[in-house]
């Protein structure tokens, strides 16, 4: 499916490998290789107090089947720290930085009665995983960007998806982005695919494996 002019296209380009917890959808419980696929169990972000901002830049969550509550970091129970907090949806807001391991999108919440906290804005928190693996790292498979040193593979009807460049995704990858770049003309005589990444340097140039 890969010739040299082709885009990939739809939500697999601009979403590669999301991992989200939704207060009011569905979430991708970490570790998946593949945060497009559909179907989850539904996961919610819990205010818990630790914070003056529910999941301020610097605050830890922990992790769990059903919600992800905000902890102390240096609890045990801390299993990824927020490097970036927006209001609003992502869609509309600055992007996650690149090595973001998964986001978390927060739903708005009125101030709980009997609380000092205030009411949450609806907002997104770039989450990094405290530990291994970190599946936003170039070539990790996942991620909510797509960056210079990632993996893709065919996926089908001219779309692609973001796998590990170690073949531990469960697809092996097809192609590696070595470059991001304004223009197509920037890329290589070596380029097999064009990828979209966004961002100032829009296109992604991607050789065959």
């Amino acid at each position: 499916m890969a010739s040299r002019g082709n885009w990939c296209v739809g939500v697999a380009c601009a979403l590669p490998a999301l991992l989200v917890a939704v207060l009011t959808g569905c979430g991708q419980p970490p570790g998946s290789t593949d945060g497009r696929e559909r179907g989850a169990a539904p996961a919610s972000a819990r205010p818990s107090g630790h914070g003056a901002v529910f999941l301020g830049v610097g605050e830890c969550s922990s992790f769990g089947t059903t919600s992800f509550t905000e902890v102390p970091c240096s609890g045990e129970r801390a299993a990824a720290r927020v490097t970036a907090r927006h209001d609003g949806r992502p869609a509309d807001g600055p992007p996650c930085p690149p090595d973001t391991d998964f986001v978390l999108h927060i739903g708005a919440q009125p101030a709980a009665p009997g609380t000092e906290g205030g009411a949450i804005p609806q907002g997104y928190a770039c989450m990094r995983n405290l530990q291994p693996p970190h599946p936003g790292d170039p070539g990790g498979g996942g991620g909510p960007r797509t960056v210079v040193g990632d993996c893709v593979y065919g996926s089908g009807r001219g779309q692609v998806r973001e796998t590990a460049c170690d073949g531990t995704g469960g697809r092996k990858p097809e192609y590696r982005v070595t470059r991001a770049v304004r223009s197509r003309d920037q890329c290589p005589a070596s380029t097999a695919l064009y990828v979209r990444l966004g961002g100032d340097e829009p296109v992604g140039c991607a050789r065959r494996l």
